[in-house]
């Protein structure tokens, strides 16, 4: 026996075991923590795996759609293959996605130390996983996935030619409604938290604009959303046990599905795209050195959007029978929720306009996510007019339209969001050189698919169908070519992000000279995130002044070069 004490073991001494909440921990990763950090990188890995996945379902239907007659898959497997996409590409990745920042950036932000309620915040998280595996699953038993589409409109998903009791379109019932169960529990949690955890100090006013679209989106959650899950729920027990909600051969009534579904699934739009406009708020400043732009106004026109957001649902079924008024009614409601958007983007312009850009990749996807936005907000505007919607309705030019919202503003403005936090989620730098790379390739990618789009709406091509007349070929061939490129532009971005969490340059507390209380503290940030919860003096963005954020030193002394990047110095390099 060895007479050497345990504790002069140079080995054991050298690796010291990591405590189970320590940021150099990565087994926390895989555990049920209660962390609001770990819950964020949770939701954002499991979701970009989604991601993958439905981005190949859309390959296999571009690769489809590159000829004009169906010679690659069987009709009822493209059937289920636009149905599946629609649903993974939504509730699989844009709604965990947006969990993921909202989870990892409010208690941050707002200087809290975790989230209001950690174990909802875990459960919420674990739900993810279960109504995915459940949604996957339907790819494996006979008749295969939904074919219905996203919308899931009766009678078609009332329709099971297998007569099996777990059939594709049960199994996608219910997991939209155990996507819809978790969301509400998450939209509970983040609404909380920011009402009752804000630091000493931070007023509304003194919130960043991230945390005010997070909380504008998460109140749309709190009141559409029991609708839509509700609405799955009476659908699913007409499918199996015979109830007659919107079976119309049993009296019941199809449109009055279409309500529910809609009351939720048009401001779920912006459920999406307020966060993202909140990313775009915190990343322009950051990158133009000022402050943002009618910051005030800013912040309240989430609010406005939140309230329109709520009005607008029939302008997605004026063909289906919907009264003359009630056209003009959701014309106009849909028309006037780009007032408060217009503001937002004049804000933005605003910042950047004149300021010292720094076009780093975030920049770089934030810039991209705004101009597809402008033309997407354009051509939102063109069908909110209910006879030229009426023209194109099923048309690829709505699928154009769609797309350069969620494809072109959102997925750009997650990569923003990616870019600027990584160094904080990891305590790394990534490689400027392939996040170039991938936003070349994602911009010329997006563009490339969707553009094509809108001419083939105008001409009459309709969307979910695998053949096609030969005249709408050569823009297909386009925009098939188009989607192989966005395919292969997450390949840079992969390689980045695993070879700089691994063997990336350290990044410092605050790599890009950023104002915001997340980047006060180290990197990444310690268990519970502040050693003294943050006193807050002042407003946010507050570049080109000599005020400093807060009034005490919040990282301790983990937070060192917060310490030597005071605000005040941060202000000296700004245009004001």
């Amino acid at each position: 026996m060895s007479n050497v004490s345990l504790e002069a073991r140079p080995s054991e001494q050298q690796t010291p075991t990591p405590e189970p909440g320590a940021p150099n921990n990565w087994r926390r990763f895989f555990s049920f923590s209660t962390d609001h950090k770990v819950i964020g990188i949770q939701y954002i890995v499991t979701a970009f795996i989604f991601f993958l996945f439905g981005g190949l379902l859309a390959m296999i239907m571009r690769g489809e759609l590159i000829t004009p007659p169906a010679d690659l898959v069987d009709r009822t497997v493209y059937n289920g293959l636009f149905t599946m996409h629609g649903t993974i590409m939504l509730f699989m990745w844009t709604f965990p996605m947006l969990n993921g920042l909202a989870n990892y950036l409010v208690p941050l932000m707002i200087g809290a130390r975790d989230m209001a309620f950690p174990r909802l915040n875990a459960a919420a998280f674990w739900l993810v996983p279960v109504f995915g595996v459940i949604l996957t699953a339907s790819f494996f038993i006979p008749g295969g996935p939904s074919q219905s589409g996203w919308w899931a409109y009766p009678p078609v998903s009332l329709q099971n030619p297998t007569g099996n009791l777990i059939n594709g379109q049960a199994l996608w019932l219910l997991a939209v409604a155990l996507s819809g169960v978790s969301s509400i529990m998450g939209a509970v949690n983040i609404v909380t938290t920011i009402i009752r955890m804000r630091a000493p100090g931070m007023g509304w006013f003194q919130m960043p604009a991230f945390c005010w679209t997070v909380f504008s989106a998460q109140m749309i959650q709190l009141i559409g959303l029991p609708a839509l899950t509700a609405g799955a729920v009476m659908l699913l027990l007409d499918l199996t046990v015979g109830t007659s909600f919107f079976d119309p051969t049993k009296g019941g009534d199809p449109v009055l599905y279409q309500h529910f579904f809609w009351f939720y699934s048009h401001p779920a739009v912006y459920v999406i795209i307020l966060p993202i406009f909140g990313v775009f708020s915190e990343v322009f400043p950051v990158y133009a050195r000022k402050p943002l732009f009618g910051y005030r106004v800013v912040a309240i026109s989430s609010v406005l959007i939140t309230i329109l957001s709520l009005i607008v649902w029939v302008h997605h079924m004026f063909a289906s029978g919907t009264p003359g008024w009630m056209r003009m009614l959701f014309m106009f409601t849909t028309m006037a929720i780009s007032v408060p958007t217009g503001i937002k983007v004049f804000a933005w312009v605003a910042t950047v306009w004149g300021g010292k850009l720094r076009l780093t990749s975030a920049m770089l996807f934030a810039l991209g996510g705004l101009t597809t936005f402008l033309f997407a907000g354009i051509t939102g505007i063109m069908l909110s007019s209910a006879p030229f919607d009426i023209h194109v309705n099923n048309t690829y030019f709505v699928v154009g339209h769609f797309h350069y919202v969620i494809n072109g503003a959102v997925v750009m403005g997650f990569y923003a969001a990616i870019y600027h936090w990584f160094p904080k989620m990891t305590g790394r730098m990534y490689y400027e050189g392939l996040g170039k790379l991938h936003f070349a390739l994602t911009f010329i990618g997006i563009n490339l698919i969707f553009l094509p789009m809108h001419p083939l709406g105008l001409m009459g091509m309709p969307r979910r169908v695998a053949s096609y007349d030969p005249e709408f070929a050569s823009l297909n061939v386009i925009a098939s070519l188009g989607g192989f490129l966005l395919g292969v532009s997450t390949l840079p971005f992969i390689l980045n992000m695993l070879s700089s969490w691994t063997q990336g340059d350290k990044a410092g507390d605050n790599p890009w000279r950023a104002i915001g209380l997340e980047w006060l503290v180290s990197s990444p940030p310690p268990h519970e995130n502040f050693e003294e919860i943050p006193i807050i003096v002042s407003p946010p963005y507050g570049y080109g002044s000599d005020e400093p954020l807060v009034s005490n030193n919040p990282g301790g002394t983990s937070g060192e070069e917060s310490k030597r990047t005071p605000i005040a110095n941060l202000a000296g390099e700004t245009n004001s």
